[in-house]
C-alpha cells in the first residue's frame, strides 16, 4: 500500500472519530479489463471530501504525502472550494487535515 493511501485512511479514521462524513474520491484515468478508456472526475478533485457534524459545513482536502508536489489543478480546485466558503486545503499529516476541517480549534 502507497505511504499516501495509509496517511488517507488515517485521516479518514480520525475524522470519522470526530464525527464527520468522509469519502474518498477517486479521479483520473482507468482502463476497463477490455482496454477501453474511461476518466472519472475532473483534474484537480480532492481526495477527500466530506462535511463536518456540528453545522453540515464541507470539506475537501487534498492529501500529499512528505515529498508530494501539487499540481496547478489541485490548487486551482483548492482555492475555488474556498473562495466558495467550503472548507478545503492540502494535508501532509493527521494534524493538517484536522485544522483545515476544524479551523476553529487552532
Amino acid at each position: 500500500m502507497k505511504k499516501e493511501t495509509i496517511l488517507q485512511n488515517k485521516i479518514i479514521l480520525e475524522l470519522c472519530k470526530r464525527g464527520c462524513k468522509v469519502h474518498r474520491t477517486n479521479s483520473g484515468l482507468f482502463y476497463t479489463p477490455y482496454g477501453e478508456k474511461i476518466r472519472i472526475g475532473f483534474p484537480g478533485q480532492s481526495d477527500l471530501q466530506g462535511h463536518r457534524p456540528q453545522d453540515g459545513r464541507c470539506f475537501y482536502i487534498e492529501v500529499k504525502f512528505e515529498d508530494g508536489k501539487i499540481k496547478p489543478e489541485q490548487k486551482k480546485f483548492v482555492s475555488a472550494m474556498q473562495d466558495s466558503g467550503a472548507l478545503a486545503g492540502f494535508a501532509r499529516s493527521v494534524e493538517d487535515a484536522i485544522k483545515i476541517v476544524f479551523p476553529e480549534n487552532e
